[in-house]
């Protein structure tokens, strides 16, 4: 890919493969396809290869920062472009373009209403190729960077809980301070965060990931049943499905801007961080974040994430292993990964 003019049909593939690289998180399908199809009504986006810019050129990467199951989350177009607008204003160096921070149904979109409104254009490299909790697991290892400043744009919230900022810093101390500014906003707040060059996403992001979720995508919408779906997807991704069976001992909570839960699909157990994080059968364990570990209604063959997982309701779980998904370089870095253990109470490194 050189450079594609984004089109109704690339929001779908798009939004449906990347609801299944979410893993588990990435926000809802509904939400995604309302975000694609509202920013093309804005103005042309561009989708471009890494290569069409120099290595020296610097991106910003774009996200949503919060809990999809927040009952009172709100961030408008407006607030989109005020995060690029004040990142812009305060940081020294000119951003070229805009990049998402993940793939998932709401994820793999974001920036598309920023390169619209702003007329920059989106490169096929988001930070990670699949959902994860953390805003540092989408900073690119720039954790690892000694003495790096993190600059940080938020704004959200409706009424009386609208909030924007600037915020500059350590990367832990800017990240803790925009996922405060989610709980406030009521749950959600759009970003815009680290300006890096071109050369460093090519060494530390996951370059060709939009292409690979709308070809994930194209794969589930080709297929008209259920079963058929899961398969289609299955087989892309060189997974396996782990088990079809009902759903059991759902548990879900919303703490500190996260949904955190587990439950059991006969006989397999399955807990979450926002993204599912562990899969094990009779205590042997499945599946690990960062592989790709994702529900489908076994019925229709939608994707189904964490947060929309109802007691009773009949999945397909499937698995994919990290070797054949493309990856941030966060993805290896253990200390983030460490991170997920007391949340979920398992073993993650």
């Amino acid at each position: 890919m050189a450079r594609t003019v984004l089109t109704a049909e690339m929001v779908e593939q798009a939004v449906y493969g990347g609801a299944i690289l979410g893993g588990g998180g990435g926000g809802w399908i509904a939400q995604g396809l309302e975000k694609g199809r509202a920013a093309l009504a804005k103005g042309t986006i561009e989708l471009i290869s890494i290569d069409e810019l120099n290595d020296d050129d610097e991106a910003v990467c774009v996200s949503l920062v919060g809990a999809p199951a927040a009952k009172d989350q709100y961030v408008d177009d407006n607030q989109l472009l005020m995060t690029v607008e004040l990142l812009q204003k305060n940081y020294p160096g000119t951003i070229k373009a805009i990049m998402t921070n993940e793939n998932g149904a709401a994820t793999t979109v974001n920036g598309w209403l920023q390169a619209a409104l702003t007329g920059l254009p989106v490169i096929d490299a988001p930070c990670n190729g699949r959902a994860h909790p953390t805003g540092a697991m989408g900073a690119l290892n720039l954790s690892e960077q000694q003495d790096y400043v993190s600059y940080q744009a938020a704004a959200g919230g409706f009424g009386s809980h609208a909030i924007s900022g600037f915020v500059s810093g350590t990367l832990d101390y800017v990240g803790n301070v925009i996922r405060r500014m989610s709980v406030e906003a009521g749950g959600m707040v759009g970003v815009a965060r680290n300006p890096v060059s071109v050369a460093y996403v090519k060494a530390h992001g996951a370059v060709g990931g939009i292409s690979k979720a709308m070809e994930i995508g194209k794969a589930f919408l080709a297929e008209k049943e259920g079963s058929s779906k899961i398969e289609a997807v299955t087989a892309a991704l060189h997974g396996r499905v782990v088990k079809v069976g009902h759903v059991s001992g759902f548990e879900l909570k919303t703490e500190g801007g996260f949904d955190v839960g587990r439950l059991d699909v006969d006989g397999i157990e399955l807990t979450f961080w926002n993204e599912f994080m562990t899969l094990e059968e009779n205590g042997e364990r499945k599946g690990t974040f960062p592989d790709l570990i994702m529900t489908f209604d076994a019925v229709t063959g939608q994707p189904v994430v964490s947060a929309e997982v109802k007691n009773g309701q009949k999945l397909a779980v499937i698995c994919v292993p990290q070797s054949e998904l493309l990856l941030s370089s966060t993805m290896k870095n253990e200390r983030l990964l460490r991170t997920i253990e007391p949340v979920i109470q398992k073993k993650i490194v």
